[in-house]
């Protein structure tokens, strides 16, 4: 992951000195980009597609022991057989590790310095000494690890190790959608409010603090394009109308590859539209006031493609803008009923983001 960060983040700023070069000198008025905009022809003139605006509630339903125990049961047949010699480390990653960022590299996750861990994985990574043995089972908050030396540069390390993630039992998620759904038609019920209920019960801690809201990673708004939500949302969001709540569904977390259950509520619909020359002067001084720092592009134009990279998918920060009152802490959240009730028991906080994870993949995966 770290290579095709590095490249990745390396040729985005190559990208940008050459724009910059270009268009040092150029200066445009907000009357010039009207003048402009006014001469081109009808049919020319690109559409700003439709937008859309969702909150979300999900939870996710806790593994049982019995997973947990298979996943680490076979991450220790796959040490007995590496110390053995039966097998080698990387062969056995590229067919059973689901991290597939690694994967396709016998497992070989690059030289990282402590930071770039997450700090279970980096205690154990950095620990290791004897490139022929295997490590302990380790546990992250993506699932469970074996790992095996590479070799140990200065403050860096470079380490192979194989991803299991134990997967929750059908019955379970069978369970959290009944809930969600007796939680869905309370709140049709007027019992209490959406935003109420994900302040509360809600376990996705990037939206519960802002009621929901599901913020745009790229562009940092609260507005997504249909492609640029996750596919079973913008399925169901599709057939909404604004203020309608969708059916409990199930849905792979994108920063963790779990599954979760969770209903959106489409907050707005922002239709395609021509834009105007009111949004494009309005367009043209964003575009003059951060000139230096980042490209303008004409409104509603097709986006230029970033590097195929599973790493890239994983490099931007996702944005959240807390705006209630209440505690950000996680929770342990155990639902009775249709209402559900808190545990006081708080939940350990997970590190997230590209300069904690450890897997090429993590990203979406």
């Amino acid at each position: 992951m770290r290579e095709s960060l590095r490249e990745m983040i390396s040729n985005r700023s190559r990208v940008q000195q050459v724009q910059q070069n270009l268009t040092s000198k150029i200066k445009a008025t907000p009357a010039d980009v009207r003048r402009y905009f006014e001469k081109l022809p009808e049919d020319s003139v690109p559409w700003v597609p439709l937008q859309v605006e969702v909150q979300i509630f999900s939870v996710s339903p806790s593994v049982s022991r019995e997973a947990v125990e298979d996943v680490k049961a076979r991450l220790r047949s796959f040490s007995d057989q590496v110390n053995k010699g039966e097998s080698p480390f990387s062969t056995l990653a590229i067919l059973y590790s689901e991290d597939p960022g690694s994967a396709v590299r016998g497992g070989e996750l690059g030289f990282m310095g402590r930071g770039e861990l997450v700090p279970e994985f980096a205690a154990v990574a950095f620990n290791l000494n004897d490139p022929k043995k295997v490590s302990k089972v380790v546990e992250t908050q993506f699932g469970y690890h074996i790992m095996q030396l590479i070799e140990k540069r200065g403050d860096r390390v470079n380490v192979r190790h194989i991803l299991l993630r134990p997967k929750v039992a059908e019955k379970d998620l069978t369970e959290a959608v009944n809930r969600l759904d007796s939680l869905r038609m309370d709140i049709n019920d007027g019992k209490f409010t959406f935003e109420e209920a994900v302040t509360v019960l809600s376990q996705d801690k990037d939206t519960r603090n802002n009621r929901g809201r599901m913020v745009n990673p790229t562009t940092g708004s609260t507005r997504f394009e249909m492609a640029q939500l996750p596919q079973e949302i913008s399925r169901l969001v599709n057939d909404m109308q604004p203020g309608d709540i969708s059916q409990p569904f199930i849905m792979t977390d994108p920063k963790t590859n779990r599954e979760k259950v969770a209903f959106v509520k489409l907050t707005s619909r922002i239709p395609a539209t021509a834009p105007t020359s009111a949004t494009t002067t309005s367009w043209s001084r964003t575009c003059m006031k951060t000139h230096a720092a980042r490209k303008c592009s004409t409104p509603g134009s097709p986006k230029k493609s970033k590097t195929p990279t599973s790493a890239s998918k994983t490099a931007g920060k996702t944005a959240t803008s807390n705006t209630t009152g209440t505690s950000s802490s996680d929770e342990t959240l155990t639902f009775t009923g249709t209402r559900g009730a808190r545990n006081s028991q708080p939940a350990r906080h997970a590190r997230t983001g590209p300069e904690r994870r450890p897997l090429g993949q993590v990203s979406g995966a």
